[in-house]
């Protein structure tokens, strides 16, 4: 369309300002995907994504995880930090681990251990589940193993079986009990551990997990605790264990400058220690590099307003500074970046099946005798309103009438059909003042609802509980954008509802062209034609947290691998099923057999009774038992 480039669909769904090289906007008005990018050669069409998806007959919802994306930002951040260090002239090397919780997928999982093994990039885990899987899948024997979170004995012996098979894996104390239990079962087992403390350290981020730092901060040691640690530790000839100071501020840190604080304060606390004859090798500086969900490069909490290359040059600059003033040798740097390294990678892929309109359906308004006066008055400022220049009196009219005419009928003045008509009348009145707002110096609050209040709501087929569980529970911003189309003027404002039967079901804060808005324009449905969605950095966090809401299970998964040689430069190299309806009822403690037989022998007793013909009980009972094993999802036809 003339009237509409590709550079006005950048400017409302900011692809560029999100998508961090990986994504943007071609010239067919389609998404692309660059997921390698030092070879830009490489560029895949998301609508041949999905037209393969369909070929192969896989059922929409999809989770769509590129693993070139994955691989490509362990290389990112591995690089940067070897970069900085070698420009700092920073005597310690950069020894990061992926934290497990973020996404503990296992395809997720190994895809970045493999693509860590050149930089010995490592796994952190904060529970025994997780230590049992990085025992498992950390094998590189000069990689770090970083254990978090609170633990018992046997996870303890655990992390003992680790050092036993040669692994460098450090139990970080986050309460003092710990260190004794670890002490006892060390001696016991006559294994030195490599053992860390979280100092819980003043200096707090700010965003949505600023209550990870600070003093009421759930998990660290206090600096006297520290201390005892030290000396308890001397008592029992095990000092030369304590190799490893741990600090974090929070998840998703959005200002840089709390990123400084915190390497001061941590890197103060480091320098005493060596001063103490402590020998500490490394300082973990926790997780907390934020993700841009909302292109706006702000301290806003959806965004940050910092790069990678000034996170790192802070970690490294700032400890070097310390380190030098103290006197002490610089550490080898450790962090915990799980949300930068997973939440590219992965997107959820659904079409839209239906739109909501907020207008009264078409109803026939013409003026009959004996109407009652606020049919009458409504209809006549519908039929006037263009000789006003007045928007807000209109509105105030129109608002006054609907609201009396709900009363009267409420005390059965009115009719419903004299209800119907005004609601119709209102709503017309509405659209056709909308548009005149943008000629207006000034639009009081009330009015600048109706953008809101007009917009359509289009229905999706998936679970916001399920697939995007921060945007209900956190307000997260996640990016949501058309695969298609944005070659086209967007004429719909609309906002996202689930499938779900519950009202938090939605989505109705996203990424738009002046910053977060309430509504997004889309493109008007066409008859006979899907259009796709895609809600986009869902990597981080949303594949692991989601729940059964309505007892939607987990999504249908394609896994693609980039290929030159291929003509559409992708491959599908694995489709991992999601949930059956069977599956998610066993885990609530049905029996699905049992659920099939019971609905059988009362088809059954029909047939018997001639109330169903058997061959039409056949069907039925083959139909239930299909269904038992299918999809949770709307099967969407055309």
């Amino acid at each position: 369309m003339a009237d509409w480039t590709i550079e006005d669909a950048e400017r409302v769904y900011r692809v560029n300002r999100w998508g961090a090289g990986y994504f943007e906007i071609g010239a067919n008005g389609n998404l692309h995907i660059t997921p390698v990018p030092g070879n830009p050669q490489v560029r895949i069409d998301f609508k041949s994504v999905i037209e393969e998806i369909k070929l192969e007959g896989i059922q929409f919802p999809v989770v769509v995880r590129f693993h070139d994306i994955l691989r490509s930002q362990v290389a990112e951040l591995n690089q940067t930090f070897r970069q900085k260090i070698e420009e700092a002239e920073y005597q310690g090397n950069y020894m990061g681990v992926y934290p497990v919780k973020v996404n503990q997928m296992r395809e997720v999982v190994e895809e970045i251990a493999d693509a860590g093994e050149a930089f010995n990039y490592g796994l952190e885990a904060g529970s025994k589940a997780e230590l049992l899987t990085v025992l498992a899948y950390n094998t590189n024997e000069h990689a770090l193993t970083i254990l978090n979170g609170y633990k018992d004995e046997e996870f303890m012996r655990l992390a003992l079986l680790g050092r036993k098979l040669g692994r460098k894996i450090f139990v970080v104390v986050e309460k003092y009990s710990e260190l004794l239990s670890l002490v006892k079962i060390a001696k016991e087992l006559d294994i030195d551990p490599l053992i860390g403390v979280r100092s819980k350290i003043t200096v707090k981020g700010r965003g949505k997990w600023e209550s990870s730092g600070g003093d009421r901060a759930k998990f660290g040691l206090t600096i006297a605790e520290i201390i005892n640690a030290t000396r308890y530790l001397e008592e029992h000839g095990m000092a030369h264990c304590l190799k490893l100071l741990h600090f974090h501020i929070g998840s998703q840190l959005t200002d840089i400058r709390s990123v400084k604080d915190a390497i001061g304060e941590g890197g103060r606390i480091y320098a005493e220690l060596r001063h103490m004859g402590v020998e500490l090798e490394y300082v973990d500086v926790g997780g907390g590099l934020g993700i841009d969900y909302d292109g706006s490069q702000s301290t806003n909490d959806s965004s940050r307003n910092y790069n990678l290359q000034e996170y790192v040059a802070d970690v490294v600059y700032g400890m070097k500074e310390v380190c030098e003033q103290e006197g002490v040798p610089h550490p080898n740097l450790v962090s915990e970046s799980g949300r930068f390294i997973t939440a590219h990678h992965s997107c959820v892929i659904t079409q839209i099946v239906g739109e909501i309109k907020p207008a009264a359906a078409a109803f026939d308004t013409t003026a009959e005798e004996g109407e009652h006066v606020l049919v009458d008055n409504m209809r006549d400022l519908h039929d006037t309103m263009d000789d006003s220049d007045n928007v807000q009196e209109i509105f105030n009219d129109a608002s006054q009438w609907k609201e009396q005419a709900l009363n009267a009928f409420k005390l059965s003045v009115i009719s419903l059909t004299e209800l119907a008509k005004i609601e119709t009348l209102y709503w017309q009145i509405m659209s056709r003042l909308q548009p005149r707002l943008k000629n207006e110096e000034f639009v009081p609050e009330e009015l600048k609802e109706l953008d809101y209040n007009l917009s359509s709501q289009y229905l999706c087929n998936f679970s916001i509980f399920q697939s995007a569980a921060d945007t209900w529970a956190i307000d997260q911003v996640l990016p949501v954008v058309p695969i298609t189309r944005m070659n086209e003027r967007p004429t719909v404002n609309c906002s996202l509802v689930d499938i779900t039967c519950d009202s938090d079901g939605k989505i109705d804060q996203f990424v738009g062209e002046d910053g977060i808005t309430d509504v997004l324009p889309m493109h008007p449905l066409q008859p006979g034609e899907d259009y796709y969605i895609g809600m986009f950095l869902t990597g981080a966090y949303q594949d692991v947290m989601g729940d059964m809401h309505n007892l939607f299970g987990r999504l249908n998964e394609v896994h693609i691998f980039s290929d030159d040689d291929d003509p559409e430069d992708f491959y599908i190299e694995e489709v991992v099923n999601g949930s059956s309806v069977s599956s998610v009822l066993s885990i609530m403690q049905y029996n699905p057999s049992s659920m099939a037989q019971n609905v059988k022998r009362v088809i059954d007793r029909h047939v018997a009774a001639g109330a169903i013909k058997p061959r039409e009980g056949v069907k039925w009972t083959d139909f239930y038992e299909n269904c038992l094993h299918g999809y949770t999802y709307l099967k969407h036809t055309k």
